[in-house]
């Protein structure tokens, strides 16, 4: 029964990230672009975690950490680049 709601999960999360490089590639402005990749990234960490759950290993679930804060880094790091025009004060 968990092969299936992995296989389920995996195609939604997939369908998700194809939507949202859609959306990188065809948003009207740089704002969306960001959220988009932001989402992206979100996506990304559960697909890893959902592929740790799937090997029964803890080393997936320490690197979706990982991703997560960098991709919060570079989304507060673009958005600040995209107010003031300059990343470190």
């Amino acid at each position: 029964m968990i092969v299936f709601a992995l296989g389920f999960a995996y195609v939604c999360f997939g369908v998700a990230m194809l939507f949202c490089l859609y959306r990188v590639v065809f948003a009207p402005g740089i704002a969306d672009r960001v959220l988009a990749l932001d989402t992206m990234t979100i996506n990304a960490i559960a697909l890893l975690t959902l592929f740790g759950i799937d090997k029964g290993t803890g080393m997936y679930f320490e690197a979706s950490l990982l991703f997560a804060m960098v991709g919060f880094i570079s989304t507060v790091a673009y958005g600040k680049f995209m107010l003031r025009g300059d990343i470190i004060e």
